[in-house]
Order: C-alpha cells, then structure tokens, then sequence
C-alpha cells in the first residue's frame, strides 16, 4: 500500500450529478469528501444531450474531484466502473504533493 495522494477527477454529465455526488457519499470508507463545480464539456467524443446543449455547442458536465490514497483511487475506480458501466465518465488522477487544511 503507498501512502501517495492522488486527485481523481471526474467529469460528469449533468444528468448524473446528483447520482454521482450521492454514490460518491456512499463511499465513506475511501471518500472523506469531494468538491464540485460546473464545466463545459467540447470535443468530438462530447455528447450533446439535449438542444439546450446542441446549441451552446458544448455539453452541461459536472467536474468532480476527489483527494485520496493512489491504492483508494484505484478500489473507487474500480467500483464506479462496475456501477456507472456505459455511461462514459471520464477521469483521470494526478499526483498531490502537498494536501492540507490551513486553520
């Protein structure tokens, strides 16, 4: 097991938001908290799904990211992939030198 941190982001479609944010609240044993905000998804493997979308040109997404062990990024992966399958998440981590609270 390594001690390293890791930032995993997520890149949600708007219409699993709230799904995603109560999954993730769910999994207490590897997530101690996330933070959220609104992004604008463009490229060709977006989907636009809905006119609101197809006429903005880009897709309503939620940008979620998570600050965990590198060995509980990889177990939460692992169980969003079995309970989120076809629905295209995209993700990726990165490495976190430093992680603190300032009080």
């Amino acid at each position: 097991m390594t001690d390293q941190k890791v930032c995993l982001t997520l890149i949600v479609p708007h219409r699993l938001r709230e799904e995603v944010f109560d999954y993730l609240a769910e999994q207490s044993d590897l997530v101690s908290g996330f933070t959220a905000s609104h992004a604008a998804g463009h490229g060709g493997e977006v989907r636009l799904h809905t006119a609101a979308e197809r006429v903005q040109g880009h897709a309503d997404q939620a940008m979620v990211q998570v600050i965990v062990l590198q060995d509980d990024s990889t177990r939460l992966l692992d169980r969003i992939r079995v309970s989120f399958a076809g629905t295209r998440l995209v993700y990726w981590a990165t490495p976190v030198t430093d992680f603190g609270i300032i009080d």
